[in-house]
């Protein structure tokens, strides 16, 4: 008897992890930053998102994220700004190919709509800790997870001293999971 009670145990358990894995997908989801560039703000979008998601509202210390993007799907509006990001002295996508997020910890915040990220963010084999709001909005076969945050350029070697251009970008993320097959 208590052999299929664990059997059970294990097999609701299995159940409801694989049916929290959700994959991110380029299709509704939007990855944008902007910057200051002689005072004027200018931005971009990556895609080619991949990777992993674990999420239950119900059990956010079960929740994972592991999220990657291809560093050469830099987008601008502005092809040559774009080659110029992608070569040596800004993304260097030829020998950093993708820009990597993994989750430490997903918590409550102190608002109820929000719910609270803490992670690492690789850019250019440079890994720094980040943290910020995000919400997460149940959509379809899926969930959308929005949220924003700061990065310094330079922390991780992404363009040199410049007079014109701001060290702090931000990092706008609207990103659709859809539940994994």
């Amino acid at each position: 008897m208590k052999r299929t009670l664990s059997i059970l145990l294990v097999s609701l358990i299995t159940v409801g992890a694989i049916a929290q894995k959700y994959v991110p997908v380029d299709e509704g989801s939007r990855v944008h930053f902007t910057i200051k560039n002689l005072g004027i703000n200018t931005g971009g979008s990556f895609q080619g998102l991949t990777g992993s998601i674990v999420f239950d509202p119900a059990n956010l210390g079960g929740s994972s994220f592991q999220v990657s993007l291809d560093a050469k799907t830099v987008n601008t509006d502005i092809e040559l700004r774009d080659e110029h990001l992608r070569g040596e002295e800004y993304l260097d996508v030829a020998a950093y190919p993708v820009i990597t997020f993994q989750s430490m910890q997903v918590t409550r915040s102190n608002s109820a709509r929000y719910l609270y990220m803490f992670g690492t963010i690789t850019i250019r084999g440079v890994t720094k800790e980040v943290k910020f709001p995000f919400k997460a909005t149940a959509q379809g076969d899926g969930y959308l997870f929005e949220g924003q945050f700061k990065l310094n350029r330079r922390d991780f070697g992404v363009g040199g001293s410049s007079l014109t251009l701001s060290d702090e970008l931000n990092v706008s993320l609207s990103v659709f999971a859809r539940k994994a097959n």
